[in-house]
Formats: structure tokens, C-alpha cells, sequence
């Protein structure tokens, strides 16, 4: 993924100077100039990497601090602070309201993936509640309505566009119009790009925005284009009132970093990057959490966040109790597989664990793991509601296996391979059970925690965590975040 090179460099210029015996002014160089390597080759442009860099030694000056500081947690927060600072527009973005219509209005250059964009944004919002509709003004490219209906009609979201009529303002009106009296809260306005900055696309732009007035203009920004994102980002928002921004194609292997910093350059806040084609795989952009993602330091909050999503509101009492009791039959776990593979990939519930940057997942383990599930799910769909609802493995007999193997068009040897693994996520829910880590606990409760959680996680995730010392560690930031786990 992009930036995940950026980032293990980054977390190992870190790691490599906390080995260090005595953190002096030299050590803390050459951490930081590993950083500004990392940053520059990424694209980064260099005016910004050498004010963060003059701005950590500032904030870190290594004679001013007492011996009892500690001078590696100084530095490390330093950096993750600079870092921020550097992505952060220091302006908030604008949050459609529902049941008020909002006008959205996208603008790009072509083939910067504007028009999937625009459902990724109706989508994500349609599972918020919102009721988006989408529109093409987009008169210029071959194909650009055809596109927009295929991605509306897949994601079940209205829209309108025209193949006869060739003015972009009268199909924007018209379209914006419709959607209003349909009561849409959410109206989205797709709009003409360009191989280049153009005097005509601007023009177009400009003529389109004073006809629908929308309440927020989101530049699409292609992550591969490198430094050449600052003169983009300015051009287009000299044109119209360029509100926020979306960073697209950050699953590739361009450097993404000048994208990254560029836009942040130009004070308009990056609100979602796009990392892949599929529509659910589009994340909200939040400065801490992303540069904690990127350093592999985690993101509790958000992580938290998505296993709550996982678990519906109004099943997740019976989905603890059943927990809580050692239930768990194999309709659980099917229901689980499924929210999370429509929610999203597995790679950003990987990446915002503490230790686990994204860098790490090897190529293809995410592809492979939802395969896994996928193939899992249609060998349940053969099972029985009995056998679904029992939480005894050994019901399975040969007959059983043979009929869901032969119903499922798999093999038997994959259908005791299923049992085996939900055998496993039954022993490991078991050593869980009890397990609770309260916020604000004292150092005794946060160690026994660590103990209990160190039974049940994998060695090599384990080891991920730095070990018992490093899982202790964690139950303390735990602590400090406020984060409450009970199950």
C-alpha cells in the first residue's frame, strides 16, 4: 500500500536508535536523517521536510533535559506531533446534515478515479443513514454516464444523467432539482475532468458551481502524481471554492507522499482516501490515527470502532452473553464473517493494532484470508439450522461431512479443515471469557490483563507487541485512552 514503505522506514529509524546505549545529539541525527531519506524519497517536498526536522530539534534539545526525563519518548512524540502538523490543514471539513439537503460537487482531473469516488462517498454515507443520490454532469468523457450508472445501480443509489444532452449545467440543475423534491439529503454532483489544467475545464467548473451552489467541492487527487499535487491542488482551488480533499489509488506502489503533504500545503483538509477499486474500500481520513497507523503504533479508538460495527447495537448483548457462557455456535461465527468482509478488508483491522503497520501484512495474505472465509460461508450455507445452531464439533460425524461437502461442491478434507478452525475460535473465545481490562485500572489489574491476554494471542502477534513487557505497556495506554473491554 502506499506510504506503508514510507512508514516502516520511518518506525525503523525509531527502533534503531531506542537500541542505542546513550542517546546523544548524534544518535538523534541519524534518526532524523533516516526520516528526511524516507520523506524526500517518498516525494515529500523538501521545504516541509526541513522545517519538521528544524522543528523536532527544537522541541528536543537534549542538554536542556533533566536526567530523569525520558528522552526516547520525548523524541518519538516529537516526531508523531511534526508529522501531524505536516498533514494537518488546520481547518475543519464540512459534515452533510440529514434530512437537509447537501450539494456535493467533485471535481479532477481524468483518470483520477473521480467518478468511483463519487459512489464510494454515496455509499459510505448511505451506510450512515444518509440518502444520496448521484448525478453526471460529466459531458466530456466517452462513457463517463455509463460508468456512473453501472457503480449507482450496484451500490442501490438514484441518479440521473443524460445521453442527449450535451450542457453539463442544465444536466447539474436538472439533476439537483429532481433530488430535492425526492427529499435526498445528499446530492452529489459528478463533473468533467481533463488530461491537464485547461482554461475550458475551469471554466466549466466554474459555471457549474454558481448554477448548483454546493455546500462543499472535493478535489480528486491521484496519490502517484508526486509533488506535482501543490500546483494542482492551487490551480483548482483558485478555480472554485475547493473545500476538501480525496486521495485515490493509495493501494498501488506510487510514493503517495507528495499527494499526502502538497494538499496539506494548501489548507484543504483530506477527508477519505480510496484504497482499491471496491466500494467498501474507501477509509475516513483522521490525522492522528493515520500517522499512528503509519508509524504501526495502532489505533485503538478506530479499531474499536470497527469491531463495534461488526457486532449490531441490538444483537450485541446476546452476542456477549453467548460469549460469556462459552456459546458459540458455528451461526455466530458465519454472521461475523459476513459484516466483516461487507464491511471492509481485513488489511485495516490489521493495521491499527499496536506493532502491526500495514508494511507487514505479507502481498496477498488479505486476499487469501477472505477467500478462506468466503469458502467457509458456503460450506455453512449446506449445514442444517441445527447444525448451525450447535455449539458441540463433534455432532459432525462422516455422513454429516460428506452431505455438506457434496451440497457445498467442496471437498471433505476442506470441511474438516472448517471444523478444526472453529474448534480453535472456540478454545481461544474460552481462555478469553472473563477478560476484562477497565479503564483508569490500577498496575496490578492492567498486569494480571496482559497475563490473560497472553494466553490467547498467537506467539508471533505476541512477539509483534514486544512480549509481556510490551503488552503491559499497551494495557497502560489502554488505560490512559479510556478504553473499557469486557467480555
Amino acid at each position: 500500500m502506499v506510504l506503508a514503505e514510507l512508514g516502516g522506514r520511518i518506525t525503523r529509524a525509531i527502533q534503531k536508535m531506542s537500541r542505542v546505549m546513550v542517546l546523544d545529539e548524534k544518535a538523534l541525527n541519524e534518526c532524523l536523517n533516516e526520516i528526511t531519506r524516507a520523506l524526500l524519497q517518498s516525494d515529500v517536498s523538501f521545504p516541509l521536510v526541513k522545517e519538521m526536522q528544524t522543528n523536532i530539534k527544537k522541541i528536543v534539545n537534549l542538554e536542556d533535559l533533566a536526567a530523569g526525563h525520558n528522552k526516547r519518548r520525548i523524541i518519538e512524540q516529537a516526531i508523531f506531533t511534526e508529522l501531524c502538523n505536516m498533514l494537518d490543514p488546520g481547518m475543519p471539513a464540512f459534515f452533510p446534515k440529514k434530512a437537509k439537503p447537501s450539494i456535493v460537487m467533485f471535481v479532477g482531473l481524468q483518470g483520477a478515479g473521480k467518478t468511483t469516488t463519487c459512489t464510494k462517498y454515496a455509499y459510505h454515507h448511505q451506510k450512515k443513514g444518509y440518502k444520496p443520490a448521484l448525478v453526471c454532469a460529466d459531458t466530456f468523457r466517452a462513457g463517463a454516464f455509463d460508468q456512473l450508472k453501472q457503480n449507482a445501480t450496484k451500490a442501490k443509489i438514484p441518479f440521473y444523467g443524460s445521453y442527449t444532452e450535451s450542457d453539463p449545467v442544465k444536466i447539474a440543475v436538472e439533476g439537483v432539482d429532481r433530488f430535492k423534491r425526492e427529499n435526498c439529503d445528499l446530492i452529489i454532483v459528478d463533473t468533467s475532468g481533463r488530461h491537464k489544467q485547461e482554461a475550458s475545464l475551469f471554466e466549466e467548473m466554474r459555471q457549474v458551481a454558481e448554477a448548483t451552489k454546493p455546500d462543499l467541492v472535493v478535489f480528486v487527487m491521484d496519490s502517484s502524481i508526486g509533488q506535482a499535487a501543490f500546483d494542482q491542488a492551487q490551480a483548482f482551488k483558485q478555480s472554485v471554492a475547493v473545500g476538501a480533499v480525496i486521495i485515490t489509488k493509495m493501494d498501488g506502489h506510487a510514493k503517495g507522499g507528495g499527494a499526502l503533504s502538497a494538499v496539506a500545503a494548501t489548507k484543504s483538509p483530506v477527508i477519505f482516501i480510496g484504497t482499491g477499486e471496491h466500494m467498501d474500500e474507501f477509509e475516513v481520513f483522521n490525522v492522528k490515527p493515520f500517522v499512528s497507523r503509519l508509524l504501526g503504533m495502532g489505533d485503538w479508538s478506530g479499531f474499536v470502532e470497527k469491531l463495534q460495527e461488526v457486532v449490531p447495537k441490538d444483537q450485541k448483548p446476546e452476542y456477549l452473553e453467548k460469549l460469556s457462557k462459552g456459546n458459540f455456535p458455528l451461526r455466530i461465527m458465519y454472521d461475523q464473517y459476513q459484516r466483516m468482509l461487507n464491511y471492509g478488508p481485513l488489511k485495516q483491522f490489521y493495521s491499527m493494532l499496536p506493532g502491526m503497520s500495514a508494511e507487514l501484512m505479507p502481498e496477498g495474505h488479505e486476499k487469501e484470508s477472505e477467500a478462506k472465509m468466503k469458502r467457509y460461508m458456503t460450506m455453512m450455507d449446506s449445514m442444517t439450522n441445527e447444525e448451525l445452531d450447535s455449539s458441540n464439533p463433534k455432532m459432525f460425524n462422516e455422513s454429516r461431512m460428506i452431505r455438506i461437502a457434496r451440497g457445498s461442491g467442496r471437498i471433505v478434507r476442506e470441511v474438516m479443515e472448517l471444523l478444526e478452525d472453529y474448534k480453535k475460535l472456540v478454545n481461544t473465545l474460552s481462555n478469553v471469557k472473563g477478560l476484562k481490562i477497565a479503564k483508569n485500572g490500577d498496575m496490578s489489574s492492567r498486569k494480571k490483563s496482559a497475563q490473560q491476554l497472553s494466553r490467547v494471542l498467537p506467539p508471533q502477534v505476541l512477539e509483534q507487541f514486544g512480549g509481556m513487557g510490551g503488552l503491559q505497556s499497551l494495557m497502560r495506554h489502554m488505560g490512559a485512552q479510556g478504553n473499557d473491554w469486557n467480555l
